[in-house]
Formats: C-alpha cells, structure tokens, sequence
C-alpha cells in the first residue's frame, strides 16, 4: 500500500514519507508502548499520496506560479495567493486508488475497535513540520470527531488545503524551506474522548525561563484545542524531573485556570461546540495530582528516548488526553521543543529591570521575562494586520496561527484570553518579545496610539505600564566570571521567579522568606484557618470563598507554602536553600484576611511580637505549626533535602531552644535526614550570645539591615534619623567582625543575607577580608558581586571600609 502506512510501519527516521508529526506518533507507538505509554492506533497517508494527489489533478505548476515572486511581507498579497490555492485544492477529489486504500485502513481501524465506523481525529503532518529547527505549531489544520469513509475523505483533502494556509506559507518562506520539496501526510487516528473529560499540553521544560528541570502540565476540561488555540487559561502543574525519577512526588506547582470554555461533541446536533465552562468545573482542578505524575512519567520517557535518538538534550512539547468513556490517559502527539532548544548550551543570560515605577494599565501571565516599549495597536480580526506597524503592542482578544504574518512586526502582544502555552505565548516565545496573556477583558484601558511599557520581568504577573519606563538589561556572560573560594548565594523571595534565577551561577539560595509567599500566594492569616470559630461570620465567608477546593482549611495553607517553597528548592537542586521562616510583624499579620481578629496593636512593631516568639507562644503555635507541615511535606513528600531552615529574631538562647523544641515536635528534628538550622544574626544579643548560640544552631545569617537599626538605634524609616543609617558604620562592622570570628572559634558556618553586599561592593569586599563564609545578594548584584570577590580573594583589591564609607558620604 504505497498511499497509506500504519503507526507500527513508520518511525522517528521516516518524516520525509509522513511528516513529523506522524513519524514521532509512529516511534512512540512502536517503542514506548512497552515503557507504559499509552498511543492511540492509527495511519498516515505518505508524501507519495500528496504528490500524486497534486499531480493527478495538475495542481504542481499552478502552485509554482501562484506563489512565483512572493513578498512575504505583503500579507493583503499573501492571504490573496494562499486562499487562491486552498481553493483550486478542495475543488479537486483524491484518486480512487489512494481512497480505496484510505477506506481499507480506516474499517480496518474501525474493526481494531469493535465498531463498524470509529470516530477519528484527522491530523496535518507536514514533512517540514516538528522538525527540531522548524516547529511553529498549528501551521497546518487537525480535524476531530471525523466519523464515516466519505468524511475522512474530506477532512483529509481539508489538510492537504491547510498546507497553503496564510502562515504557513510564510513560515516556510521565513525558514528558507523550498516549496518544491514540500508534502503532506495526513494522521488518521482513533479518537480520544477527551470532550468527555480534560486534556493538555505538556512541555518538558519551563516555557518562560527555559529551565529544563521540570514537567510543565496544562489541562482544561474538553478538547485540548481550546488550550493550543489560546482561548482559555489552563489549570497547570510543575513537576521536578530528578526528583520524580527517585521515587517522590515532586508536584511543586499547582495553578487553577480560568477554563473559560469547554469544547465537546454535541451528539445531538453531530458537531463540535465550545460552550461556557459551568462555574464548579471551572471552580475544579481538570486533572488529578495523581494524574498529573503519571503524564510526568511518560514525558520523562518520551523526553529521554528522543534525546537519546538525537544524541544530545531534546526536550519535547507533547499533548495529552483523558478519554471520558474509558478513564484512560493517552498521548497524542509529541514533537521537539524548538524556542528554548536552539539557545540550548549558551553561557550568557540577559536580565531585564525597571528601573522605575508607573501606573499599571492591564495584568494578566507574564510569558517570558523581557521588557518593551511600544505603541497601543486593538486589532479585533486578522483581516486588519494591515493596522499594525513595527515595533507596535498588538492587542487583542487572542491569537491563532493566521495572525502569525503580523506578529513578526510587534514589540510586545497582549491576550485577553490564554495560557502559557497558548499560540500567542508559544509565538511569543519563538520572536523573542513579551507578552502578557490571559489579561480578561480589557475593556478600552489600552487606548488606540497610546505608548506603554509591556513588563514580564516582575513575576509570574506581567504589566502592561503607562507610558515609557525605563528599563536596563544586564547580560552576564557565565564563562568570563571568575572562580572564587567565598559561597555566592542568591536572595530569592518569588518562586515564580526561581526557575529564571536557577540558571545563574549562584551557589545557592541563602535567603528565601515565607512571609512572601504567606502575602503573595496565601493571604488569609493562619489563625483564620485553625480558629475559623473566632472570626465574625462575614470574614468566615471570605475566608471560604479565599479557600475554596480546600475541605480542611489548614490543608489549604499548607499546600500553597509546599508548593512556593517546593518550587525554591526544586529549582535550585540539590544545591542548598536557606529558608527563613514567616517574619511578619504584627502590623503586616493584621493585613491579612481574617488577621484584624488575631494580632494586637503595638506601638512599635519592629520591636514587637515578631519571629521566634511567635512561634512557642500557645497564642500562635497552631499558626506555626501549619509552616512546619510546609517544610515536613517540601522535604520528605517532594524529597528536597536540600531545604534548610532558618530562625529570625531570636532574642535570647533560651527563646531559641523553646523554638527547637517546637521544631521537634513538629517533625523537623535538626540534624535528622540532614536538617540544618540556622538563626538570623540582626539582634545585639546574637552577637554578645555568639557561644550560646552556636550550641543550638547549625550557624547564622546575618541579617544587616534589622542590626544596623538595633545597633545604631535608628529606624532606617524615619526621614529625620534615616541618614544616620549605614551597614558600614564602625559599629555595625565592628559588630559583624566579632560575630565572623566567634562563629569561626565555635566551627559555625556564618553568612549573610543582608541587602548591604548587593548595595555597597566595597561592603562585600569587606565581608570576604573578614574570612565570611557566604555571601547572599539579589540576581541583579550577582555578577558584579563574584568579580569584586574574586579580586579581594586574589589580593588585587584592598578594602578600606572607613575610608570608602566617607568617600560615600562625601559623593551623596
């Protein structure tokens, strides 16, 4: 049969005969099969098909001469020109012998499955598609629900048409592909019933930041069209590879989307609708945590047998569905990552800041972590891309591959509707330019001609700014920087940006703050959840609605820190991460939902009911103990041994061992399972107490701002004392330099996670001179940090802190 070739007859080395697409659902299909991955059966129609499909009906030379002095740049001329040749292609027939034997392997098919015409997806696999270097995806068209011989006819003509779709042809002309060479194969595969239940996209490394430690899992309910076309945002997962290949269960990431609609066959009226999702569903993860480890398995699988076949790392974009007759998981199609794939082994990372503040016009996901000016362009349909000129912000309501041609000019794109891996994103990826995705209606806060700053470099949240902020980029080029014997660790306080950050050449993390993930992620006081009987009815309901999918209510903060402080230490494994546990004050506690009914008022808050007393205190324990529970499951469910703690604020030694003690309890059990315990040095007492103690911890983080305040008596937010406050004050080094020197007598390891190093470089030279174990500093001091080390380590640079401080003063 030289028109049609069965799964098992085709595999990864055979893309010039089905395609990509169809050569990678053939491989996995013949040798995965054994490893537990699930492969629907199916056929392909070859290249020699198309080829004398297009012959049979004398189309070879009318496409030549159609496409004959193409200005791809011309899009009015290009859409003209490509819609002339999917029209001359669907007013042809296929060749009776290439449907005879279509008809043959689709009742054969039918037969496989016990029915007499098995529903079917229809799928186009181009031989230039899914390639390593070429995969924009959805160039070609896929059909679903196909039912009957007459129908698969139809719907595989549709795809023969698709492949002189307005994008793809400019895609080709873009990749320097030869028409001449190009064909289509159709996939003709038995149809999961996933409209039934949920599907999804599956990356094997973080899409943003191109990390590739992790499995990136998207899921929505219905087909997972809605999810590749943009037009809902997904539930998502993170699971840590090396991790999950030990045995944990590394799920360290967990978002609810917004899965605005489901798309299903309506049997009644025998077609595809995409509805409103009804409120519980969208209220309801698609997917179970259970299956989400499973699609990690197989992705690990399908991850490490194309890397293996291409001799070097290939991470893969692969979708997935849940059939909603059966219960069964199945893979439906997998092809080479190709954004983040191509700057695979560079040894250089930009870095975007803003270097100033504005007013926020639109929210919605960060994709990536650029920053760009540009000016507003609402575009509504594609037939206006003409609209858009270079370097605008396109903006509108979602995107599909016939707006690719336009999307080359923009700066920057804003989505009301979308996920990570929706075409916009994918897009986005591919040309390097921010966009921000998933924003909701828009509603005309973006005004036609407007100038804006589009910011993905915030966070997982992105901003779409009034006007021109200014921004920086640093590049940090890995192979110039210096060796140094001094630990460079990294303060890092949002795990959404863990994954970016793990890539630079840090020793570590050695400040990561639980408060920040108790305001950014969790924010209901934790009281609210243990003593929900002392709150007032109406902040009872707020804190249901906050928590809602949560039974137990401690449940839910438990799982958002694991999943904040998993994330930490999933990207930075198995080098260390510090974290310091919640240190509010009582006055931020109370901005909490529910904290007005918990914390007093204090007059001074800094001083006040803060870190470790808390955490002993039966007012708070059960508040505490919910943070432990965190840690319990970050280490021994996930198996990030990795993570080490930290106790701030702890006044006295005896306050310290109370703590402990509570620790204990809780089930972290210092030097267990290769528990460390560290206490922040910021309190005078830390230092005169140095002995006492080291006896108790594992070592100390100075904590340079809270000592240079409790040293200098100055309360650095004050602006009639806040110019007497400066970590290089005699006092404060004074201090520092005991602290170093006891800690090293008692064999204590001693750091610091203080913003002074990555504030003042002649600070961080001094830290070194005075024999500092670690020095931790934000991402954006890292490079100049290690050099000023490594020059104080070779003994090229001097420091004289007194003279340097003054010489400060006298610039300010």
């Amino acid at each position: 049969m030289p028109y049609v070739k069965w799964f098992n007859e085709v595999g990864i080395a055979d893309v010039e005969e089905v395609g990509g697409k169809n050569a990678s659902l053939g491989e996995m299909y013949q040798q995965l099969d054994s490893r537990g991955v699930s492969v629907p059966n199916g056929f392909a129609t070859t290249s020699e098909a198309f080829r004398q499909f297009l012959a049979a009906n004398g189309l070879e030379e009318y496409i030549a001469e159609t496409l004959d002095g193409l200005d791809p740049d011309d899009v009015d001329d290009l859409q003209r020109r490509a819609k002339a040749i999917r029209t001359a292609i669907r007013r042809c027939d296929l060749p009776d012998e290439l449907k005879a034997e279509i008809t043959a392997a689709y009742r054969q098919l039918s037969e496989e499955a016990g029915v007499d015409m098995v529903d079917v997806a229809v799928r186009s696999s181009a031989t230039a598609e899914d390639l390593p270097e070429a995969s924009f995806a959805g160039q070609q068209e896929t059909f679903l629900m196909i039912h009957g011989d007459a129908d698969v006819h139809d719907a595989i003509l549709k795809c023969f048409a698709s492949l002189y779709n307005t994008r793809a042809v400019s895609y080709r002309i873009h990749m320097g592909i030869d028409e001449t060479g190009i064909a289509l194969s159709a996939c003709i595969q038995r149809m999961v019933r996933s409209d039934k239940s949920s599907s999804g996209v599956i990356f094997t490394l973080d899409t943003d930041s191109g990390f590739p430690d992790v499995v990136y899992v998207t899921s929505c309910w219905g087909l997972g069209e809605n999810i590749v076309q943009g037009k809902v945002v997904p539930d998502s997962f993170y699971v840590h590879k090396q991790r999950l290949r030990d045995g944990f269960e590394p799920l360290v990431g967990r978002r609810l989307g917004a899965k605005e609609q489901t798309m299903a066959y309506d049997e009644q009226a025998l077609r595809i609708t995409n509805d409103p999702t009804p409120q519980d569903r969208r209220d309801t993860m698609s997917i179970s945590d259970a299956e989400v480890l499973q699609l990690a398995r197989w992705s690990l699988v399908i991850e490490d047998h194309y890397t293996e076949h291409h001799g070097r790392p290939t991470p893969m974009d692969i979708e997935w569905a849940k059939d909603g007759i059966t219960g069964d998981l199945f893979i439906v199609q997998a092809r080479p990552e190709t954004v983040h794939s191509r700057t695979r082994g560079s040894h250089t990372m930009k870095i975007h800041n803003l270097t100033e503040s504005g007013t926020s016009l639109v929210d919605g996901l960060a994709v990536g972590k650029l920053i760009a000016h540009g000016t507003v362009r609402n575009v509504t349909d594609p037939q206006q891309m003409n609209q858009v000129e270079v370097g605008d912000v396109l903006v509108t309501e979602m995107t599909d591959p016939d707006w690719e041609p336009v999307m080359k000019r923009a700066a920057a794109l804003v989505t009301e509707r979308g996920g990570r891996t929706s075409h916009a994103a994918i897009v986005a990826r591919e040309l390097g330019i921010p966009a921000i995705v998933g924003t909701g209606p828009i509603d005309g806060a973006l005004a036609d001609g407007h100038r804006v700053t589009v910011s993905c470099a915030e966070g997982e949240v992105g901003h779409v700014y009034d006007g021109e902020l200014a921004f920086e980029i640093e590049e940090i080029d890995f192979d110039t920087l210096p060796e140094v014997a001094t630990t460079i660790n990294l303060n890092v306080g949002d795990p959404s940006l863990a994954f970016t950050h793990a890539q630079l050449p840090a020793d570590g993390i050695g400040l990561a703050r639980m408060e920040f993930i108790f305001a950014s992620h969790v924010g209901v006081h934790p009281l609210a959840l243990t003593r929900p009987e002392e709150l007032t009815p109406v902040l009872q309901r707020e804190v249901d609605a906050h928590t809602v999918g949560y039974d137990d209510k401690r449940e839910y903060l438990i799982d958002i820190l694991a999943q904040g402080v998993g994330t930490l230490a999933a990207a930075f494994w198995p080098r260390p991460v510090l974290l310091r546990f919640s240190d509010f004050k009582s006055n931020e506690y109370a901005t909490l939902l529910g904290g007005e009914c918990f914390e007093p008022f204090e007059p001074n808050p800094m001083i006040g009911w803060r870190g470790a007393s808390r955490y002993h205190h039966p007012d708070y324990r059960d508040g505490f103990e919910l943070e432990l529970a965190a840690v319990r499951r970050v280490r021994e469910d996930m198996g990030f041994t990795n993570l080490k703690v930290m106790v701030p604020f702890c006044r006295t030694p005896e306050e310290g061992r109370l703590v402990l003690d509570v620790l204990a309890e809780g089930g972290l059990v210092r030097g267990e399972n290769g528990l460390e315990v560290y206490v922040m040095a910021e309190i005078p007492s830390n230092v005169f107490c140095a002995p006492e103690y080291a006896e108790l911890f594992d070592g100390f983080s100075i904590g340079s701002n809270d000592l240079t305040q409790l040293v200098l008596g100055v309360d650095r937010d004050s602006e009639s004392v806040s110019d007497i406050f400066d970590e290089r004050h005699p006092a404060v080094t004074r201090a520092i330099t005991h602290l170093i020197t006891s800690a090293h007598a008692l064999d204590r390891k001693i750091g610091i996670c203080g913003q002074a190093p990555s504030d003042h470089p002649e600070f961080a030279a001094f830290l070194v001179d005075q024999g500092i174990d670690s020095i931790s500093v934000t991402p954006d001091a890292l490079g100049k940090t290690i050099q000023t080390v490594a020059e104080v380590e070779a003994g090229t640079l001097r420091v004289d802190l007194a003279t340097d401080r003054q010489v400060a003063l006298a610039r300010s």
